[in-house]
């Protein structure tokens, strides 16, 4: 197992649950106790049901993911006996394809959260086996050959994932240790990733308390602007965040005051789509596209169209900063919206531009994307993702010092 990313053996989960955890084969020793051996072939066996598909006709219900579409089959009986959760959902009328299989799509049983396909058989690997599996090394990394794959995007996407996947269906001990982890990164991981683990946390409730406190100390403490907290959270935490940063007599920078009113109605206006309100506010004179920071707003937060429309306008400094020192392109490579980035380098939005950490728009989109989405639309010639085709158009204006765009397309995006 690789030790950047790999867990302590299943032995080590705790928090009171009466589920046998079995040490996975890496770590395993010679038998020396009998009813050991014996649980670990009972582990082995029931593995062997989850992961060969000779064993899928025995299954009697499938989990369908209609956003990868993926399905892994299941049996009723071992989910039921492993969580409460899916007792109460078996429990319940479903209906059943042709074949007498129950179907649940997985959006249906985890409403609050995105799951990835990967993150869901990582749990119901262990609701088989009782082990822990190690994360998968093609999942949780990124393209950027210099990242320790750590705490880059595609970890606390999978981490999160599986948090929020074992806290919905009730395994507290992989709750527990999962959040442990998290916390173990919580140091290396950007701020803006520590908002998407916060989200998480804070609908783990009680259960991450530990979690949810620790991520709301960073966000308090960092630079990050009340607008991107505000997108990000529910008003209730955020307003906790803003009520602790003011507890501890931190100086509040200008970006934690309240939004000027006039830039408020500019970014609803842009939210609407609406370039020609925008337009007449800025009739107004209380404040230019830069001091609002609209471009910035329009491609984080706005569809690609009213982006454009706001660039051809001509009001805007292409490569202004935000009061976190973030260029337009370097929220553009946040979003990972191809479309926003070909805009915004037509119209001049410079690449060798570096955060106030020294990375490029080049190296976010790097971070923010899975090697494994990468490689397969590059090796099996597949529409490139979302990520994968960001990360290809700035690294080939890069190489080329030009833009030509015509060779891609952008019908089909994938995560």
């Amino acid at each position: 197992m690789d030790n950047r990313i790999g867990f302590s053996d299943s032995n080590e989960i705790s928090n009171g649950s009466s589920t046998c955890c079995i040490e996975t084969p890496s770590t395993s020793k010679p038998f020396t106790n009998p009813e050991i051996a014996a649980l670990r072939q009972l582990s082995g066996n029931l593995e062997t049901i989850f992961d060969s598909q000779d064993f899928g006709y025995f299954a009697d219900a499938k989990i369908t993911s209609s956003n990868y579409n993926r399905e892994v089959p299941v049996h009723r009986c071992i989910l039921s006996a492993r969580s409460p959760f899916f007792k109460s959902v078996f429990s319940s009328p479903v209906a059943k394809d042709r074949s007498g299989v129950a179907k649940f799509e997985l959006k249906e049983l985890a409403k609050d959260y995105d799951v990835g396909f990967d993150s869901l058989m990582i749990v119901l690997g262990y609701f088989y086996s009782g082990k822990v599996r190690p994360l998968p090394k093609d999942v949780c990394a990124c393209v950027d050959d210099d990242c320790s794959h750590i705490a880059c995007r595609p970890v606390v996407d999978l981490l999160t994932e599986i948090l929020y996947a074992s806290f919905t269906f009730q395994v507290n001990e992989l709750v527990a240790l999962y959040q442990r982890h998290l916390l173990d990164i919580l140091d290396k991981a950007s701020t803006d990733d520590i908002l998407v683990i916060l989200a998480v946390a804070n609908i783990c409730g009680e259960a991450c308390e530990r979690l949810l406190t620790r991520c709301i100390e960073i966000i308090v403490k960092s630079n990050i602007d009340i607008v991107t907290i505000e997108k990000a959270l529910p008003q209730y935490i955020v307003k906790k965040i803003m009520d602790s940063h003011s507890e501890l007599g931190l100086n509040v920078p200008e970006n934690r005051n309240l939004v000027d009113k006039h830039v408020k109605r500019i970014h609803r206006a842009l939210e609407s789509d609406d370039v020609e309100l925008v337009r007449m506010l800025l009739k107004e004179a209380h404040s230019n596209l830069d001091d609002a920071h609209a471009l910035h707003y329009a491609v984080a937060y706005c569809d690609a169209k009213t982006t454009t429309e706001l660039l051809d306008l001509g009001l805007a400094d292409v490569n202004s900063r935000n009061s976190r020192g973030y260029t337009v392109l370097h929220v553009a490579a946040m979003r990972k919206e191809p479309k926003i980035i070909v805009s915004l380098l037509t119209k001049g939005a410079r690449l060798s531009d570096t955060t106030s950490d020294g990375r490029k728009a080049l190296q976010i989109s790097k971070r923010l994307t899975r090697a494994t989405d990468y490689h397969k639309s590059t090796e099996e010639g597949k529409s490139f993702s979302q990520g994968a085709l960001v990360y290809r158009n700035i690294g080939t204006s890069r190489k080329e010092g030009s833009i030509t765009w015509r060779g891609f397309s952008f019908s089909c995006y994938g995560r």
